[in-house]
């Protein structure tokens, strides 16, 4: 891959940042094709005038229209970008390059916040100030910045301030929506938002070896699932109150709700089996249980717990269920192919 900022000639990082945060360069010639072709599977239809329209993959439709969700924005540019990290061809760079641009143009408002939803002439339809849509955000930037594209470093930082300025509780968690003026939209507390803020502070230390972004994804970690699994006999509930104790009634009665269903996830579970062994790798202090550092054991122990769960209560013979009680009972019993990517991740 053509040299970044990060890495000396003989291939080592030159910043201090650990080796093993090199991992995404270090890729089998299998595993780089892999990822090159998925990302074939939109690119170059993907490229819109502005910013990006998706495509399904099996039929190879656009299946958005004139709208620009920040989420799907965000992970383009973060895939196109691991494409950047995996020496794939140019167009990777020219992709991401082309989604950060509008993320920065149109997503980006005047007070530094981003819409969660715009149409293709950059106008907002939905400025709602999402923590889910924001913890995207940062991972693009980080991804962008690891792969050495030009202006990415700075709005990582500049991301990661205004999260902390705008979304952070006095919990040291992230809070949820907010409306344009970031007024709290509900009472509410989501372990969603919360991981793939871990998911992209892991990313931002992959990018620059700042253990501040460590500390950041190892409490939210921390948080999530040891201190309040506990209470669940370690299984992870997704709704919470703004004071974080379980919301167990939350959406009760939306059983199909598309963005916070009742009931357990084995894909979040598998999901966060991955960050946790990342964790593991990248040498965080293990979880505190009961006092005493490491309790039931490190990172990687309780990552195998989680990815256990997963297969125990949610495994089919075709795939995980989407969500489940707290037996093991599914409650949507539908398969989703995310499930299944993040348990081949993790």
């Amino acid at each position: 891959m053509p040299p970044n900022q990060h890495t000396r000639a003989d291939g080592a990082p030159d910043d201090g940042r650990a080796a093993d945060t090199d991992a995404l360069r270090d890729r089998s010639e299998t595993t780089r094709a892999g990822v090159l072709a998925t990302l074939r599977v939109q690119y170059p239809d993907v490229i819109a005038d502005a910013g990006y329209r998706l495509l399904h993959p099996r039929t190879g439709n656009h299946y958005t229209d004139d709208r620009r969700h920040l989420v799907a924005t965000s992970r383009s540019v973060a895939n196109f970008a691991v494409g950047v990290l995996a020496d794939g061809p140019e167009w990777c760079v020219d992709a991401a390059e082309h989604g950060l641009r509008f993320l920065r143009e149109a997503h980006r408002g005047a007070d530094g916040g981003y819409h969660l939803v715009v149409d293709a002439d950059g106008d907002p339809v939905d400025r709602t100030r999402s923590a889910y849509g924001h913890a995207f955000v940062l991972l693009a930037y980080a991804r962008a910045a690891d792969a050495g594209i030009e202006g990415a470093a700075a709005d990582l930082e500049r991301t990661h301030a205004l999260i902390e300025e705008r979304f952070r509780d006095d919990a040291g968690m992230l809070r949820s929506d907010c409306g344009p003026d970031w007024t709290e939209q509900e009472a509410y507390r989501g372990q969603n938002a919360n991981m793939h803020a871990c998911e992209a502070y892991l990313a931002a230390y992959e990018a620059t070896g700042e253990e501040s972004y460590l500390d950041r994804a190892r409490h939210l970690a921390e948080t999530i699932t040891v201190d309040i699994a506990a209470e669940t006999d370690g299984l992870l509930w997704e709704h919470y109150t703004d004071g974080w104790d379980h919301d167990f009634g939350y959406n009760a009665d939306e059983p199909r709700h598309q963005f916070r269903p009742p009931g357990y996830q084995p894909g979040h579970h598998a999901e966060w089996a991955k960050f946790l062994a990342l964790l593991d790798r990248y040498g965080a202090a293990p979880p505190t249980v009961g006092g005493s550092s490491g309790g039931r054991g490190g990172w990687y122990e309780r990552g195998r717990e989680l990815f256990d769960a997963a297969v125990d209560h949610g495994w089919t013979e075709n795939g995980f269920v989407y969500t489940h009680e707290a037996d093991g009972t599914p409650i949507v019993a539908d398969r989703y192919g995310w499930a299944l990517a993040e348990a081949i991740g993790a």
